[in-house]
C-alpha cells in the first residue's frame, strides 16, 4: 500500500511539473525585448503618414465612400463634426493601432495583450491555435488570432502576424474623413516586427480589407520604445457635444444648445411643443 502511495505521489508530482516545463519552453522562444511600453512614432490623425490628409490620402475607395469622404472634408472646412471618436466613441480597429497614447505589450504563451489606452479596450490576440468563432460579440477592437514566426531560424520568434475580424462600428480610418463600410465586415491583417537596425523601433504593416475599398489598403505604422514608461490612465473626458440627426451641437454652460459651425441649422424639435413668438 505504501509503495502504491509513493508511486501515486511521484506520478502526481510529475504531472504537475509538465505544464510548467512546457510553458517555460514555450516562453523561451518569445522575443525578450517586445514587452513594455511603446509610443507612437508615426504621425497621429492620418492613416498613411506619407501622404496629405483627406483626399490626399488617395484611399482606394468605392464611388459611394469617396462621396462620403468628400462630404466629410467639406464638413471639416465648415467646422462641422463628422468623427464618432470626437464624441468618445472608441476608434476601433485598425485606427486604434495609431496609438493616440502609449500602449503596453504583454506576452503570454497563449495570448498576447495590447493595452491600448485613449478610449480603447484591452486588445487580446489569441495564439493557442483556435479557430474563428461562428459569431462575434460586439467589440470595436474585434476578435484577433495571431501566430508567432521565427523568420530567421535562430530559434526565437521575431515576427507576429495577426488577423482581426468581427469589428464593431461605426469606425473611420483616421480623423481626416475616411469612413469604413457600415456592414462591419472589415478584416485587418498585421505583420509586426522590430526594425533590424534599431530594436527600439517597431513596425506594423497593416492591411485593411473593407467593402468601402476597391482593394486591400496596406500602410506601415511605426512605434518607439518608451525607455522611461509612464503608465497613466487616459479616459475620454465628458463631451458637451450633442448629436441630433447627424448634426453636432455644443451644450453651452447655460445649458442650452449652441451651433458649432457658421449658419448651422437648428435641430428638428418636431416632438416638442413649441411656443410661437
Amino acid at each position: 500500500m505504501r509503495k502504491r502511495r509513493l508511486i501515486g505521489v511521484c506520478t502526481l508530482a510529475a504531472a504537475l511539473s509538465l505544464p510548467l516545463t512546457a510553458a517555460a519552453q514555450d516562453m523561451s522562444k518569445f522575443p525578450s525585448n517586445w514587452e513594455g511600453q511603446w509610443g507612437r512614432l508615426s504621425r497621429v490623425g492620418i492613416w498613411d503618414t506619407t501622404k496629405p490628409p483627406g483626399l490626399g490620402q488617395q484611399a482606394p475607395l468605392t464611388p459611394e465612400y469617396q462621396a462620403i469622404l468628400e462630404a466629410n472634408v467639406k464638413k471639416a472646412a465648415e467646422g462641422k463634426d463628422y468623427d464618432p471618436k470626437s464624441n468618445c466613441m472608441p476608434p476601433g480597429m485598425p485606427r486604434m493601432m495609431m496609438i493616440y497614447q502609449p500602449m503596453e505589450i504583454v506576452i503570454k504563451p497563449n495570448v498576447t495583450y495590447f493595452l491600448v489606452e485613449s478610449s480603447s479596450p484591452i486588445r487580446r490576440v489569441y495564439t493557442d491555435g483556435r479557430d474563428w468563432p461562428k459569431t462575434f460579440l460586439p467589440a470595436f477592437a474585434g476578435y484577433s488570432i495571431g501566430q508567432w514566426l521565427d523568420t530567421d531560424g535562430d530559434g526565437r520568434y521575431d515576427t507576429f502576424t495577426i488577423e482581426t475580424r468581427g469589428i464593431s462600428g461605426p469606425r473611420m480610418m483616421d480623423n481626416s474623413g475616411i469612413q469604413l463600410h457600415a456592414d462591419d465586415q472589415t478584416v485587418v491583417k498585421e505583420r509586426i516586427s522590430l526594425d533590424k537596425s534599431n530594436p527600439d523601433i517597431m513596425r506594423n504593416e497593416i492591411t485593411t480589407i473593407d467593402n468601402a475599398f476597391t482593394r486591400p489598403w496596406t500602410v506601415t505604422r511605426q512605434y518607439k520604445r518608451e525607455t522611461m514608461p509612464d503608465y497613466a490612465e487616459y479616459n475620454c473626458e465628458e463631451k458637451r457635444n450633442i448629436v441630433i440627426n447627424g448634426e453636432t451641437y455644443w451644450l453651452g454652460v447655460d445649458g442650452y444648445l449652441m451651433p458649432i459651425a457658421k449658419n448651422q441649422p437648428p435641430p428638428d424639435l418636431r416632438h416638442f411643443g413649441q411656443t410661437q413668438r
